[in-house]
């Protein structure tokens, strides 16, 4: 199983960014694919899931009405649309996989990492 996170950047506050996992290995059919962030000095966060087959997703707070998760018409691939990105959005994000029907958002509950992805909001 290897993901690939990637789309990360320099942003300025309120723009806008596309984060991609590409999963290799695994089905999405069957594997749910979560979206986490660590910022310097804190624990790793969940932001977002989607379960397998795409029927089910979850946003946590900070991400609600701003980030979108979807699979992509290449279907190993899992987006993070976030619109409307503030300073405190700034973190590696990280994509994660496991086996499951359900969507979680617990980074204890996932298996497999991918190496992560620089975003950075600032003027």
């Amino acid at each position: 199983v290897q993901l690939q996170a990637s789309g990360g950047g320099l942003v300025q506050p309120g723009g806008s960014l596309r984060l991609s996992c590409a999963a290799s290995g695994i089905s999405l059919d069957y594997y749910a694919i979560g979206w986490f962030r660590q910022a310097p000095g804190k624990e790793r966060e969940g932001v977002s899931c989607i379960s397998s087959g795409g029927t089910n997703t979850y946003y946590a707070d900070s991400a609600k009405g701003r980030f979108t998760i979807s699979r992509g018409n290449a279907k190993n691939t899992v987006y993070l649309q976030m619109n409307s990105l503030e300073p405190e959005d700034t973190a590696v994000y990280y994509c994660a996989t496991r086996v499951a029907y359900g969507c979680y958002h617990n980074p204890d509950d996932y298996d497999y990492w991918g190496q992560g992805t620089l975003v950075t909001v600032s003027s």
